[in-house]
């Protein structure tokens, strides 16, 4: 794969499609490739060029030794779009990709075009103080789950109820992620996380955004996302039923409308 070297790491990325040029940033303990199942299909018969990016401690990109910051990583993508001599850049982000998405919009406003933000948030409330606490743990004691287990949890944490109840789709799911092949993603991501509140940062930023909810979502739940929408302002909301943390694979349809509309209305500006 094509790579970038920038922040004192070797970056892998690829390009699929022609046309305005989009940055697909994924969240923790995932390749970019993840993108390519629904996401840049959508968005180069839209008309758009998607470059999806592996961030570090997802090979072939390289994996540093130790625990990522937030920082490291929104270095790490400010470096691929300057490299790429692609800025101003639009960018859609998911999880750890959207935290990385805004930090780049509230910092490098000059680099950030518009931003599609994925199950986001601007700050960490209790319950998502202990998870990623929990997280860390699991990451410093070294102990790989058993793929049936992991694939388990997997299913139980990130898609909806609805998916869940459905026998046939909670098997199917069940069955992809026991068969996947194990992905070797540096545990260092696992600290790249908000340190504190970032809802009045946001308040500066300029790009125009939307924030993409999923209702069922445990690890960012929509009444974060909300907080996020409410904060930057040029931004609007949307919520889709009947998914999790996943929700841009298990309603890939619903997902992809939503951003494609979005990205079509600021083809221009």
């Amino acid at each position: 794969m094509p790579h970038v070297f920038t922040n004192g790491i070797r970056l892998s990325f690829e390009r699929r499609g022609t046309g305005d040029r989009v940055l697909l940033i994924m969240g923790s303990s995932a390749g970019g490739r993840v993108w390519t199942m629904h996401q840049t299909p959508a968005l180069n018969a839209a008309g758009f060029q998607a470059v999806t990016l592996d961030n570090r401690g997802v090979p072939p990109s390289d994996v540093p030794a130790g625990r990522y910051s937030l920082a490291d990583m929104v270095a790490d993508t400010r470096g691929v779009i300057e490299a790429l001599d692609a800025g101003p850049c639009r960018l859609i982000g998911v999880s750890l990709g959207a935290l990385i998405a805004q930090e780049l919009a509230i910092d490098h406003p000059e680099i950030v075009h518009s931003a599609v933000l994925l199950a986001t948030k601007g700050r960490s409330d209790a319950a998502r103080r202990a998870h990623a606490r929990a997280a860390q743990a699991l990451a410093e004691s070294g102990v790989d789950l058993p793929k049936e287990y992991a694939a388990f949890q997997t299913v139980s944490q990130m898609l909806s109820p609805s998916t869940i109840a459905d026998d046939r789709e909670f098997s199917l799911w069940l069955e992809t992620l026991e068969q996947a092949p194990v992905e070797r993603v540096a545990p260092g991501q696992q600290w790249a996380d908000l340190t504190d509140d970032r809802l009045p940062a946001l308040a500066g930023v300029r790009a125009p955004c939307r924030v993409i909810a999923f209702a069922d979502d445990l690890v960012t739940p929509p009444h974060l996302g909300r907080e996020v929408a409410a904060a930057i302002p040029d931004c609007d909301y949307v919520e889709i039923a009947h998914a999790g943390h996943l929700g841009y694979l298990e309603r890939p349809d619903e997902t992809n409308r939503a951003v494609v509309e979005f990205m079509t209305a600021h083809r221009d500006n």
